[in-house]
C-alpha cells in the first residue's frame, strides 16, 4: 500500500522545504516536489509541518525505584509517547548486582516485548563490574544494545576505578556510555545537615543537591574519559556550571555529548516552594535549577552545545510521591513527559524564537538516531528511512490537561499551559497511529536493534 503525503513542509536539520513524500508499506521511497499517485492512500498535509519520528532516548517505565514501581509501564508509557509524536523511545535495562548483562537484558525483554506503541530499544545500567562483565559488553553490542547507563549517586553508582575502565572498554568495541552526574558524597552530606536541623520539606531536595555537585561530578567524568580516550554522554544537564565543564572539556579536544530536557528548559526551583507537599510533583534528580540556568540551557542549545533533548521520563502519582512526606529522601524522584515533549519544544521552542524547527528536528529526531546509532533507518524524512513521520498543525493550538492525557499519573507538570501548535497525525513505519490525539493502533511496536554511534 502505497501514500503519498501532498503539500507539506519537510522537517531536516537543514531546515523546512515544500516537498512531497512518498511511501511504500513500511519505507519512504521518494522525496519531492510534485509527485503524484495513481493507486494508494493521498494524504492533504498542506499548510502542515512533517518532522520525523521523534526519538526519545532517555525513558523509565516499568522501574522498581525507592521503594515503588513507575505508574508507566511499557504499555502505557510507550501509548503516551506516540501519542506526543515519539515513535522510538530508548529505556534502561538494568544489571542489578549479582546477574550478568544478559539476564538483566532479558528481564526488560519480558517487561517490554508485545506491549509497546513505539519502536523501543533498550541502554544496558551496568552496576556490577567484573572481567566477565567486560567480556559480555561485546554481546551487547551483538544484541543492538550499543549506549550504557553508569550512575555517580544513587545505590547503583559504581566507583572512578570502574567508569574509567567500562569508558576504556566501550572505546574499544565502539559503544557509549551515558552518565548520571552528581557527587554522591556531597550530597549525603548535606542531606545528613539538613535532617539534623529538622529540615524534611521538599525545599531540602534541591538545596542538598546543589549546582555545584552535579558540575564536580561533570568535571570529575569528563578528566576519566579524557584519561581513558573515550566519548561520553552527560545525561540531563541542568545547568551552567556543568556546562562550562563541557566546553572546557570539547577545548581540550575531548568528544562529548550532552543532553537536556523540557523540564530544565521551562521551569525553575521556585516550584519546590508551592505550598504544601505540591512541590514534590516536580522532585527529580538533579533537581530543576534557576532561571538563569534555563535562560543558559536555551542558548545552548541554539548554538549547538546540547545536542539532544530527551525527557527522563519516571513518573509516579501523587499517592507515590506521598511516601516522602515526612522525609524529602523518600520522595520518588521523576516526572512523566513523554506526552509533551514534542509539543513544547514547538510551542515554547520553535514559536517563540528559541529555536528553528530545523533545530528542533536535529535535537528531537536526527541527533537521537546518530548518537544511538538509528541512523538513517530513523530520524530523518528520506528515501530508504523507516516512514516514521509527525505531523504538525501550526495553526491550531491546545491546552495541556491531566485528565486528556495518556501518562498514567493524576497530574500534568505543565497542567493549563496553552501550547501553539498540534501534533495532527503520527505515523509509525507507514501506519497512521495517532490522529487528533486519539490513538489508533496499539502494541504495534517493534524492538530496533541498533549500530555504534555516528553523531
Amino acid at each position: 500500500m502505497k501514500t503519498l503525503f501532498k503539500g507539506g513542509q519537510v522537517v531536516s536539520s537543514s531546515g523546512v522545504v515544500g516537498m512531497d513524500v512518498l511511501v511504500d508499506g513500511e519505507k519512504i521511497v521518494e522525496v519531492g516536489e510534485g509527485l503524484s499517485l495513481d493507486n494508494g492512500n493521498i494524504v492533504d498535509v498542506e499548510g502542515k509541518l512533517l518532522f520525523p519520528g521523534f526519538i526519545d532516548g532517555h525513558t523509565h517505565f516499568d522501574l522498581h525505584v525507592a521503594g515503588t514501581v513507575t505508574a508507566d509501564d511499557f504499555a502505557t508509557g510507550t501509548k503516551a509517547a506516540v501519542k506526543g509524536g515519539t515513535t522510538t523511545i530508548v529505556d534502561f535495562a538494568t544489571q542489578y548486582p549479582g546477574e550478568t548483562l544478559m539476564e538483566g537484558l532479558a528481564n526488560w525483554h519480558k517487561k517490554a516485548d508485545g506491549k509497546c506503541s513505539c519502536d523501543y530499544g533498550f541502554h544496558m545500567s551496568v552496576t556490577d563490574w567484573n572481567p566477565e562483565v567486560s567480556r559480555e559488553l561485546l554481546r551487547m553490542m551483538e544484541e543492538g544494545v550499543s549506549s550504557f547507563k553508569l550512575y555517580m549517586t544513587y545505590d547503583t553508582q559504581v566507583d572512578d576505578k570502574t567508569i574509567y575502565e567500562i569508558l576504556k572498554r566501550l572505546k574499544e568495541i565502539g559503544g557509549i556510555a551515558g552518565v548520571h552526574c552528581e557527587n554522591s558524597g556531597v550530597i549525603a552530606a548535606l542531606q545528613e545537615e539538613a535532617v539534623r536541623a529538622g529540615k524534611m520539606g521538599v525545599l531540602s531536595h534541591v538545596l542538598t543537591r546543589p549546582a555545584q555537585a552535579e558540575a564536580e561530578a561533570v568535571s570529575r567524568l569528563l578528566r576519566l574519559a579524557q584519561i581513558a580516550k573515550a566519548p561520553v554522554l552527560v545525561v540531563h544537564l541542568t545547568c551552567e556550571e556543568g556546562l562550562k565543564e563541557i566546553l572546557s572539556a570539547r577545548e581540550r579536544g575531548q568528544e562529548v555529548f550532552a543532553e537536556t530536557c523540557p523540564q530544565y528548559l521551562l521551569m525553575n526551583k521556585e516550584l519546590y516552594e508551592l505550598p504544601g507537599f505540591e512541590g514534590a510533583r516536580y522532585v527529580i534528580a538533579p533537581p530543576l535549577r534557576s532561571a538563569r540556568d534555563e535562560e543558559v540551557l536555551w542558548k545552548a542549545l541554539k548554538d549547538g552545545q546540547i545536542q539532544i533533548i530527551s525527557t527522563d521520563h519516571c513518573s509516579f502519582t501523587t499517592e507515590q510521591k506521598e511516601l516522602g512526606r515526612e522525609d524529602f529522601r523518600r520522595i520518588p524522584g521523576g516526572m512523566p513527559g513523554v506526552e509533551t515533549r514534542g509539543i513544547l519544544l514547538y510551542s515554547e521552542g520553535v514559536r517563540k524564537g528559541r529555536i528553528t524547527e530545523g533545530e528542533m528536528c536535529r535535537l528531537l529526531s536526527e541527533n537521537p538516531a546518530k548518537l544511538f546509532g538509528m541512523y538513517p533507518k530513523k530520524g530523518v524524512i528520506a528515501p530508504g528511512s523507516d516512514a516514521d513521520i509527525v505531523v504538525i498543525d501550526p495553526a491550531a493550538s491546545e491546552v495541556i490537561r491531566a485528565e486528556e492525557q495518556l501518562q498514567n499519573v493524576d497530574y500534568a507538570p505543565f497542567e493549563g499551559l496553552n501550547v501553539q501548535g498540534k501534533i495532527a497525525q503520527v505515523y509509525l513505519r507507514g501506519e497512521k497511529v495517532v490522529e487528533d490525539g486519539k490513538v489508533l493502533k496499539e502494541l504495534t511496536g517493534r524492538y530496533v536493534a541498533r549500530g555504534k554511534y555516528s553523531l
